[in-house]
């Protein structure tokens, strides 16, 4: 029953910024790892970010390492993805996730347990 609800997508150009947020309808998360996904049309879904519990370690897939910044307040239920320098490979439906399970900053899918619905972002050339 728990929701994930993302915001802060939007049309952006090249080269333009956009912050990502992320919040539950209830903090039972506040003890696990929070991160984000993409997904856009004919590929699968793909790990972009992710973040420990306490907010100390992070992940980033290669493709986005730099240029995208995830952070959370330790012990809360919410995350944001902070993207700098976007790129039209970037357009894409993004997923915020939290896991159940860990608490560590995983690049699993398999260790998520709670998504949300998606927030579009699309670069133009």
């Amino acid at each position: 029953q728990v929701r994930l609800v993302e915001s802060g997508g939007g049309l952006v150009q090249a080269g333009g910024s956009l912050r990502l947020s992320c919040a539950a309808s209830e903090r039972i998360f506040d003890s696990y790892a929070m991160g984000w996904f993409r997904h856009s049309p004919g590929k699968e879904r793909e790990f972009v970010a992710a973040i420990s519990w306490d907010g100390v370690n992070t992940n980033y897939a290669d493709s986005v390492k730099g240029r995208f910044a995830i952070s959370r307040v330790s012990g809360e239920s919410s995350v944001n993805l902070r993207i700098a320098n976007l790129k039209p490979e970037d357009t894409a439906v993004y997923y915020c996730a939290a896991s159940t399970i860990t608490g560590t900053a995983t690049t699993s899918r398999a260790w998520y347990t709670h998504w949300g619905q998606g927030t579009q972002v699309t670069v133009s050339s």
